[in-house]
Parts: structure tokens; sequence; C-alpha cells
């Protein structure tokens, strides 16, 4: 590879498939982008549903719209990488290019944890404050709310690609994955990459980190405002209405820390279990959660019968 004298930049990295496994990329291919069809179809039918049905414009359904959209941003970002690779082996990806992947998959990663963390809060306002729930989630402050999850996940992670610039490369270019990935990045340094180390950390804790601790504690606070509630009739209505979320919170969060925690302290984890955990933590989310929220919520999931009627009529 030609390094840029300068800074020692690779002009390229080389991206990985499954590792062991090259052989059968084309039939690997074909999950991968049931997924991806999956994942932009159903977030584009969650979208359209909710902006064609008026009775869903309501803080829930707009918190959904932008957990659709955010999702609809993770599968566009890494699609392109991971089916040229795996349809034509296209393994090489320029450096900037490369940096500008993983800034905008950092980025809707942490809205995504912000979004389910709004989420939680609206779960807890409609359960603990039913008659007040549309006075303090009105249209405009959940514009608000949106606007400021977009604008911690960019300011927050500006500085994540020029940390990485100034960092030395002398030879090793292979990512882990079919996508660029911070960590992934820095350990082909052969500087002293403590900064990124500290700074990512920081960055991850004090928002994915702190996201997911509220969400914890709203679902605490759910919890005791149910148990007041009169009848177990009516603590099941409430608890119900909460477990598309907690689906969508689980299916997040348990690859996102497994994947961190692989990163940093997996050295002896063979790579495709390093591999299938990435995967699964960016492409099952997106395909999932529209799934989830069409199976669970009776009124999208009438909605959009509805739609289906109209067509065929």
């Amino acid at each position: 590879w030609e390094f840029n004298s300068s800074f020692q930049q690779p002009s390229a990295f080389l991206m990985l498939g499954m590792p062991g496994l090259e052989a059968l990329h084309p039939w690997i291919s074909i999950p991968f982008c049931a997924l991806y069809l999956t994942a932009l179809l159903g977030n584009c039918i969650i979208l359209f549903i909710i902006k064609k049905t008026q009775s869903l414009h309501e803080p829930m359904y707009y918190f959904l719209s932008m957990l659709a959209l955010t999702d609809l941003g993770l599968a566009l970002c890494t699609l392109p990488t991971t089916l040229g690779l795996f349809w034509f082996n296209q393994r090489s990806i320029a450096f900037d290019a490369c940096l500008t992947q993983m800034y905008f998959i950092h980025i809707l990663s942490f809205i995504e944890s912000s979004v389910l963390l709004a989420m939680a809060f609206d779960r807890f306002i409609a359960i603990s404050r039913p008659l007040r729930h549309p006075s303090i989630l009105t249209k405009a402050t959940v514009t608000k709310i949106g606007l400021a999850i977009v604008l911690r996940g960019m300011v927050s992670l500006l500085p994540i690609p020029f940390l990485l610039k100034r960092l030395t490369y002398c030879g090793k270019t292979e990512l882990s994955h079919s996508f660029c990935f911070h960590p992934d990045i820095m350990n082909l340094a052969c500087a002293d990459i403590k900064v990124n180390v500290f700074y990512g950390m920081i960055i991850l804790l004090s928002t994915v980190g702190m996201d997911f601790i509220f969400i914890v504690l709203s679902y605490i606070l759910i919890i005791k405002t149910v148990i007041s509630l009169a009848t177990k009739k009516e603590c099941l209505k409430a608890l119900n209405t909460c477990v598309s979320h907690i689906c969508a919170v689980l299916v997040f969060f348990i690859p996102m820390i497994g994947l961190s925690m692989i990163h940093r302290f997996g050295k002896n984890v063979p790579p495709l279990v390093n591999t299938l955990v990435a995967y699964t933590y960016l492409l099952i989310p997106p395909a999932l959660n529209p799934v989830i929220y069409s199976i669970k919520s009776s009124h999208i999931r009438e909605a959009l019968l509805r739609a289906l009627r109209r067509k065929s009529g």
C-alpha cells in the first residue's frame, strides 16, 4: 500500500468478511441481503404509515419515526461495503472514506441510544402522568429533543476522525469487519493511542452508558407506578405498552456492549466471534425493530392493514 509521507497514513484499508469462510461469501450474502431488505423496507413502511395516519401523530410514534430513520441510516452506512465485499470481493476502502463511514456509523449508534432513552421517558410520562402527557411532550418539545439528540452525537464524535488522522500507521491495514469501526482503526496504528482510547471510553460512557443507566431508572420508576395501579388488568395493560421498547433496547444494547468489550479486552476471542457480534450489532436492530413494532403495536398493524386494503381495492 502507498503511504502519505507527511502523516504516514495508508492510502486504503483492507476489509474482512467472514474469517475462514471466504469461499462461502456468495452464499453468506443471502441472509445479509434478507436482513438489509427487511431493514430498508420495514423502516420505510413504518415511516410511511406514521406520516399518512393522523391518529399516529403523537409523541410515541414521532420517536418511533426517529428510530426508523436512524435504523435506515445504519443499514445504508454498511450496505455498500458489506455487499460489495461479499458479492465482488471489493476489499479496499480509501482512508478518508473509511473515516467518513466510521463517523456516521458511530453518530447513528449514539443517536439510536438517545432515541431509545427518549422513548423510555415517553413511556414513563404516558404511564405516570397520562392526562398531562400531550401537554408535556408537545410536537415542538419532541422536535427540540430530536435536534438535541442529533447535535449531541455530531459534536461528541467530531474529534474522533481527527484523532485517527494524527496517528502513524506502519504497514498493517487489515480491518476486522466489512465496515470501519473506531477501535478497529486505532489498533492498526503503531503510535501511542492512549488519547484515542481515553476519549473513546469517556464519550461512550458519558453518552451510551448514561443513556442505558437512565433507561433502567425509567423502567424502575415505571414498575413502581404500575405496581400502584388498582387492578392487575391495568398493570398488564400499562406494561404491554412497553414490551416493544424493551425488546428494542435489548436488541441494541446487548450486542453493542459485547462488541465494545471484545474490541477492548477480547484479545484471545476468535476473529469469527468478533465479526458475528459486529454484524449482530449493526444489522439485527435495524431489521428487527420494524418487525417488533409491527407485531406489538395494534395501531401500526391496523394502519398497515388499511393501507394494504386500499392498495388491493
